[in-house]
Order: structure tokens, then sequence, then C-alpha cells
């Protein structure tokens, strides 16, 4: 995974500002070799979701830019997704491996514990977060912080490490320094529709992006 921007396409959080999913994603993609782009559709359909995926996947293709599914390892598969991300309440990272070797596997983490057993796993990335209070995950962990952020990219063993949760334009350069590879963003992306492509633009180059 390259530096910078793994952005996040909440479906829940675009249409309920009437967005269109595949346009926003189209203008993110715009800014440039983001570092990931991840489709997440928490209470939508199987069949919507996938449909989704299935446009998607090409533009991440045709960018460069690897493309992960919220979850749903069979829909990233049918999708012919980069990959799949996982939490905790989830299939296990070597489970997934097993049926679906052909996906990356990113798992979240919120705790220490967590991240140590996720460390090891072949997960192609280990998400840690909320680093900051957000507002897009109504069921959010307790803020872990900056500290912890850097403590468990020391500890990692070479797996990339993304962080996750409250990111802003200002605070990205704070994720940086802390060493996480990427930063994971959804509330910040969501702008008006002329401004996407360059606020994706401005975080990722904040977050280490080239």
């Amino acid at each position: 995974m390259n530096h910078g921007l793994y952005a996040i396409v909440d479906v829940g959080t675009l249409r309920a500002r009437g967005a269109n999913v595949t346009d926003f994603a189209r203008r993110l993609l715009d800014a440039g070799a983001l570092a990931a782009m991840q489709l997440r559709a928490k209470g939508s359909s199987a069949a919507d979701t996938l449909a989704l995926a299935r446009a998607l996947q090409p533009m991440c293709a045709s960018a460069g830019v690897p493309f992960y599914v919220n979850d749903r390892a069979d829909i990233a598969l049918l999708a012919a997704a980069t990959g799949v991300h996982v939490g905790q309440d989830d299939l296990p990272v070597d489970a997934v491996r097993r049926a679906t070797p052909s996906l990356s596997v990113g798992l979240s983490t919120h705790t220490a514990a967590e991240f140590a057993a996720g460390v090891g796993t072949g997960a192609a990335y280990l998400a840690v977060g909320p680093v900051f209070e957000t507002a897009t995950k109504a069921d959010a962990a307790p803020v872990v912080g900056l500290d912890a952020l850097a403590a468990r990219v020391r500890d990692a063993k070479g797996s990339p490490v993304v962080a996750i949760g409250g990111i802003t334009l200002a605070r990205a350069p704070l994720v940086r320094e802390a060493g996480a590879r990427a930063g994971a963003v959804i509330g910040a992306l969501v702008v008006d529709d002329a401004s996407v492509t360059s606020t994706a633009r401005a975080l990722h180059r904040a977050l280490g992006g080239a």
C-alpha cells in the first residue's frame, strides 16, 4: 500500500446528502494515485452493494488504486476487488484468506490486544482507530489517540498501519508524523461536488502521498 489517503466511500452518508456514489468516487480518483479506496455500504442490500462494487472496481483499477469492500468477502470476490476489510466481529483474517486466497484482507483494530493479535495474521494492513473523535460511526470505540497510534506503528513488525477516525486536513500531518502508512477518511471528504477532488488531493498530500 502506498502512503496517503485511504478514501472511504460511505454509501449511507452520501445518500443522506443526495450525492451520487459513483460520481463521488470518480471525483476522489481524479485526485491522483490514492493509497486505497473502500466501499462501505452498511444497510445496503447485497445486490445494491455488488452493483456499486462492480461500478467502482474498474474505476479504481484504471486509476491504479487498490479497491476494498467493507465486510463482504463474497461481494469483493464477485466484483474482482483488490480485497476486503473486516472488523473484529467479522470472519477472522485467516478464515477469509483460506476461503478467498485471491483477496487481500485489511483488519480493524481498536485496542493494543486486538492489534497484537492482528500482527502476523497475514493481513494486508492493520487499521487503528478511532484516532480522534468521529461523527460518522455511531458505535465507535473509545478514542485511541496519537501516542497509541505511534506505539502500534512501532509494534507492527512491518505491517502497514492505517489510521482511521476523525482525520481532517488539519490533523492529517499529525497522523503522518505518528508513522501511519495511510489515513482512512470518510467525513472530511463529504464536501460540495466542486471541492471533492481538491479536498482529496490536499488530504492525500498531507498524509504523505505523492
